[in-house]
């Protein structure tokens, strides 16, 4: 299943818009996978050209970076504190880019985009 991303049909004036190309396969969106706390495991995605991407379906480590020593640690997730993408994926502990996840060194901000990278990569901003 597949989610169309299109430009508009018309043209500014009004006029319609007429496609030199028709629709491709790559042209085609993908459903949204929800990242949640768990063990870690991934579904494969094949992308144009034949390459295979990893998107993360649940994970529970994230390598947090201390913004004072420059240094990365992994640390266990225990749970999503705020989610700005949805009010109700900090209910259902869902991962995405800029979420406030709560770690065992502290409070971080997810930088990575987890579906799409496959990784979770956070900034600590509270310890």
């Amino acid at each position: 299943m597949g989610i169309w991303h299109l430009v508009s049909k018309r043209k500014p004036t009004g006029a319609k818009l007429r496609r030199n190309t028709k629709k491709s396969r790559a042209m085609r969106g993908s459903t949204f996978l929800e990242t949640t706390i768990d063990e870690r495991t991934f579904k494969q995605r094949r992308t144009v050209g034949g390459r295979i991407k990893n998107a993360l379906l649940t994970d529970n480590v994230a390598n947090v970076l201390d913004p004072k020593t420059k240094k990365f640690q992994k640390s266990k997730i225990l749970s999503v504190e705020k989610n700005p993408a949805n009010i109700h994926y900090s209910r259902r502990n869902v991962i995405t880019r800029g979420a406030i996840i709560k770690t065992e060194l502290g409070e971080a901000v997810v930088t990575s985009r987890p579906a799409q990278h496959g990784l979770i990569n956070a900034r600590l901003i509270k310890k």
